[in-house]
């Protein structure tokens, strides 16, 4: 293990690769791993790529990919693929989408199975985010598996979320409201060159607009949506020609709105106006404070996924197994309560993971 360390820090893809199918498995030793890798992370841009299915959030991804690179940027990809219900695998739909770059050294595609996670990423992502980040890659796109309203734990690994959106969906705003509006620091409307794209534009402006002010306490603005009359940058989808760079929201820094940019991810209109305005969002959070109070939060999620983890992996230990059983038969028998049941069975817990070791700490 300690000389695969050395290799992914020293940037041998086979040995990033490795260690990441160790944290997909959960090897107790891939724990260690990353204890030793802790000096080396932190200096990665994570960039969340979320968004409902059909989108085009990974063609999206391999044209950022190609601005990126051109930039001289080295980037990792971590592309959330649903799980194969036969061998729990991902099914590798979004790497098939970036096969332009599988010769180059300056990236790392990998595929991630979801395998039960919910949250749009998988159980291995945060670790996966570190072994890159200590390997030296400089962007960090973690594409999830198409989410809802409420799969939005994307949120816990990025610095940056980009919400891609697509007219043509039926329900457009169905897939931008509730949960998983707030999160959201750069909005994206793919496929731009449909029809209806001017609408859904308009929506998520105007609910980003009310959004912010009623985050500055404020009443919303009544009656029908004249954003789109304000905003001069606007433009309608038939003005675009191809090849034409849609132009990008021009945003105050000190706003709380963010941005929303049309883009036609299939022949690159736009893509370059995304990435700049990703980086700006970078430079934005670094220069407020922002970057650092939002990766410590994300520190304490993942602390907390990890007790959560713990006490799974626990559970599934012969001793504690019978603990349950017992417990189970007695709450049956009305001989207790289930809350007294889960009492002792979490203290039960306690006591087996003082007994059972830890990782290195």
């Amino acid at each position: 293990m300690t000389e695969l360390v050395r290799r992914c820090i020293a940037g041998d893809v086979r040995a990033a690769a490795r260690l990441i199918t160790l944290l997909e498995s959960q090897d107790r030793e891939a724990y260690t791993a990353l204890y030793r890798l802790k000096d080396h992370v932190g200096h990665a841009h994570v960039i969340g790529i979320t968004g409902p299915p059909g989108a085009g959030k990974s063609t999206l991804a391999d044209k950022l990919i190609a601005q990126f690179r051109a930039r001289g940027l080295k980037v990792g990809v971590l592309a959330v693929d649903p799980s194969s219900p036969f061998s729990g695998g991902a099914i590798l739909g979004d790497r098939l989408r970036m096969q332009s770059h599988a010769t180059d050294r300056g990236v790392f595609i990998r595929s991630l199975a979801t395998r039960g996670s919910l949250g749009g990423i998988s159980k291995a992502t945060h670790g996966a985010i570190r072994v890159l980040d200590a390997a030296g890659y400089d962007i960090i796109l973690v594409e999830t598996v198409g989410v809802g309203q409420s799969e939005i734990d994307v949120v816990r690994v990025a610095d940056t979320v980009v919400l891609v959106s697509v007219p043509g969906l039926g329900d457009d705003i169905q897939v931008i409201k509730a949960g998983i509006m707030e999160i959201g620091d750069i909005f994206v409307v793919n496929k731009a060159d449909r029809d209806g794209a001017d609408r859904v534009v308009r929506e998520l402006r105007a609910m980003l607009e009310t959004q912010a002010q009623l985050t500055r306490g404020q009443a919303p603005a009544s009656g029908p949506d004249t954003l789109a009359a304000r905003d001069p940058g606007f433009m309608h989808h038939a003005a675009i020609e191809p090849g034409a760079q849609p132009p990008a929201t021009q945003v105050d820094p000190g706003s709380e709105m963010p941005p929303v940019l049309k883009t036609i991810a299939e022949n690159g209109t736009g893509v370059a106006e995304l990435t700049d305005t990703i980086l700006r969002h970078l430079a934005r959070l670094a220069s407020t404070g922002e970057l650092e109070r939002t990766r410590l939060e994300s520190i304490k999620y993942q602390l907390g996924q990890f007790v959560f983890e713990e006490i799974d992996h626990l559970l599934g230990t012969t001793a504690l197994t019978d603990v349950r059983d017992e417990l189970a038969r007695k709450v049956f028998a009305r001989k207790t309560d289930v809350y007294s049941a889960g009492v002792a069975l979490f203290k039960s817990i306690l006591q087996q993971g003082a007994d059972h070791g830890h990782p290195q700490t």
